[in-house]
């Protein structure tokens, strides 16, 4: 075969992911930034609410990206899920660019099956409620995040 079928992220489950993560961001009274991008790591969405830091769109890009390309959720692991330290994490920043890793926690890659469809990146709390908040916001859609 030289071509197959693949899934997409639609718009509106994009907008579903969104509502979700905002919705307990609002209620936890935490404003934060989230990006929704595609398997590919093309933007999708991309919010920033009332109050939320204008550096954190970066971070949450950064996350989403991350996320979808790896295929496992953000933090301080290498391409084979080894442990990093800080030299080896912001090396491989720099070697792939920081617009497409980081070892920072946020960030989850959005599964249906084996495929990825999407990634979510939270920039704007704790890295313990980013990555709550993006967890929950994949969920929310019946995506598996690991």
């Amino acid at each position: 075969m030289y071509a197959a079928d693949s899934k997409r992220l639609t718009l509106a489950g994009a907008k579903t992911v969104m509502a979700s993560a905002t919705a307990r961001a609002e209620k936890a009274g935490i404003p934060i930034v989230v990006a929704i991008v595609d398997g590919g790591g093309h933007v999708i969405l991309v919010e920033r609410m009332d109050g939320g830091r204008f550096h954190s769109v970066h971070s949450a890009l950064a996350k989403a990206v991350c996320a979808a390309s790896n295929r496992r959720p953000t933090g301080p692991r290498g391409a084979q899920g080894q442990a990093l330290d800080v030299v080896h994490a912001l090396g491989l920043a720099l070697a792939a660019g920081t617009e497409r890793f980081t070892a920072m926690e946020g960030g989850f890659p959005i599964l249906f099956g084996a495929e990825c469809v999407g990634g979510i990146g939270i920039a704007g709390g704790t890295f313990e409620f980013d990555e709550e908040v993006a967890r929950a916001a994949v969920e929310s859609i019946g995506a598996r995040v690991e």
